[in-house]
C-alpha cells in the first residue's frame, strides 16, 4: 500500500493538472505536500510510536492514511485543489507514521544478523506496489482504453480509486489491530536529530545530501514522465497509455534491486552506486536528445539504475557510526524531503524552459550521487572543535 500510494501520485499529477488547468509548478505541489509530511511528521511520529508501541503505531498510520484517502471525496465533490493538497498531506502523514513503526519493527523482529534481508524483502513488496499502481490508476482514472487525456478530466474521476484505497487501508488497520504480534520494546532514538555526534561524520552529512538528491530525482522523473511521454516531440502517447508505461520505470527498480544485491557481493557499494548514477545521467541525456522509442525507453530505463541507490546511500552513510547510528538514521529519513523540493523546482523549470530540458535537473542530482559513490562515502569523521 505504501509503494502503491506513492506511485499513484505520478498519475494524479497529469490528471489534476488537466482537471484544474494547472501550471507544472502548481501540479508539483502534489509531491511537495506529500513528501513534506516526511520532514514535518517523522519526529512527532517517532515520539508517538515510542509511547504506544510498534503495532499500535502501524494501526494509527493505516487509519490516518485511510482518512487522507476519504478526504479525496469532498475534495473532488467541491472541485477545490487546495483540499486535494490537504488530503495528500494527511495521507502522507499516515504513511510516515506507518514507516516509522514498521521499519524498526521488521528490523527488531528476529535475528539481528538477518535484519537486512527482512528489510530487503519488505522493499520488494514496496516495489511490487509501485509496479502494480500504474495499471490500477490508469484503468480507473484514465479509463480502460487508456485513450482519455487530462484535457477532458474531471476531478471527480479520482473518487472511486481513493475510496477503494480507503477501504483497503481500513481493512488492513483492523487486521493489525486484532493480529497477535510479538510485543517488542520501542525506544525513540530520533528525538535529538538536529544536534549530536552524528553530525561530526562527514560521510553521513554528505550521505544525507545524497538521499535528498536521490529521492528528489526519482520522484521528479516519476512525476514528469507521463507529461514527457505525452509530448508529441517525444512519444506522443495519450496520458492513459503513458501512465501504464510507468510500470516499466518502477518495475525496473524492483528488478534492479535483485541484480544489485548479487553484484554488490563482489563489488563495493560505492562503485556500484557511481556506475548506476553515470548510467542514469547517460540515459537522461540520450532521451532528451532523441525522440520516439529511443527517447521513451531510455527515460524508462533510468528506473533500473535507480534501484540500488536508496539502500546503498543509506548503508554507506551509516557505516562505522557506532552509537550514533540511530541519530544518523533519523537524519537520513528527514532528507527524504528532497522528494518535495526537487520535483517542485523541476516544475518551475518545465514552465520556463519546457518539459524536456527540465530533466537536466535530476541529471544534475545524479552527478552528485556519482561523486558520493566515488569520494563522499569515504569514512572520515569530522573532528569537533
Amino acid at each position: 500500500m505504501w509503494g502503491f500510494i506513492t506511485c499513484l501520485n505520478d498519475i494524479l499529477i497529469p490528471y489534476l493538472k488537466g482537471a484544474f488547468n494547472l501550471s507544472y509548478t502548481q501540479a508539483m505541489l502534489i509531491q511537495f505536500c506529500f513528501f513534506s509530511a516526511y520532514f514535518i511528521v517523522s519526529l512527532p511520529a517517532g515520539m508517538i510510536v515510542s509511547k504506544i508501541g510498534y503495532q499500535k503505531g502501524i494501526v494509527l498510520g493505516l487509519a490516518i492514511a485511510c482518512i487522507g484517502c476519504l478526504l479525496f471525496y469532498p475534495a473532488a465533490a467541491h472541485g477545490i485543489y487546495a483540499v486535494f493538497l490537504i488530503a495528500l498531506f494527511v495521507l502522507a502523514s499516515g504513511i510516515t507514521i506507518l514507516q516509522v513503526s514498521a521499519n524498526p519493527y521488521v528490523t527488531a523482529l528476529g535475528d539481528p544478523d538477518t535484519a537486512s534481508s527482512r528489510l530487503t524483502m519488505t522493499q520488494a513488496f514496496n516495489s511490487l506496489g509501485t509496479t502494480v499502481a500504474p495499471f490500477f490508476g490508469s484503468y480507473l482514472i484514465f479509463g480502460v482504453s487508456g485513450e482519455h487525456n487530462s484535457a477532458t478530466a474531471s476531478a471527480s474521476d479520482v473518487q472511486v480509486p481513493y475510496l477503494i484505497l480507503a477501504l483497503t487501508l481500513l481493512l488492513l488497520a483492523l487486521v493489525f489491530l486484532y493480529l497477535k504480534l510479538p510485543k517488542l520494546h520501542q525506544t525513540n532514538a530520533n528525538t535529538k536529530v538536529f544536534s549530536g555526534g552524528a553530525w561530526q561524520h562527514r560521510h553521513l552529512v554528505l550521505g544525507a545530501l545524497g538521499i535528498f538528491m536521490y529521492v528528489g530525482a526519482e520522484v521528479a522523473i516519476g512525476s514528469m514522465i507521463v507529461n514527457y511521454l505525452a509530448n508529441p516531440s517525444v512519444a506522443g502517447l495519450s496520458e492513459g497509455k503513458a501512465s501504464k508505461l510507468l510500470a516499466y520505470f518502477w518495475g525496473g527498480a524492483m528488478v534492479g534491486r535483485f541484480i544489485g544485491a548479487l553484484v554488490m557481493q563482489k563489488i563495493s557499494g560505492g562503485k556500484v552506486l557511481a556506475f548506476n548514477a553515470f548510467m542514469a545521467i547517460a540515459l537522461i541525456l540520450i532521451s532528451i536528445n532523441s525522440e520516439g522509442a529511443v527517447a521513451l525507453w531510455s527515460m524508462l530505463g533510468v528506473g533500473l539504475f535507480n534501484s540500488i541507490m536508496f539502500p546503498t546511500i543509506f548503508s554507506l552513510a551509516l557505516h562505522k557510526l557506532g552509537k550514533h547510528t540511530p541519530q544518523g538514521s533519523g537524519i537520513l529519513c528527514l532528507a527524504i524531503v528532497g522528494g518535495a523540493i526537487i520535483p517542485l523546482l523541476q516544475g518551475v523549470l518545465a514552465d520556463n524552459v519546457g518539459v524536456t530540458l527540465s530533466f537536466l535537473l535530476p541529471a544534475a542530482c545524479y552527478v552528485y550521487i556519482a561523486y558520493y559513490g566515488l569520494v563522499g562515502c569515504r569514512v572520515n569523521p569530522i573532528k569537533p572543535n
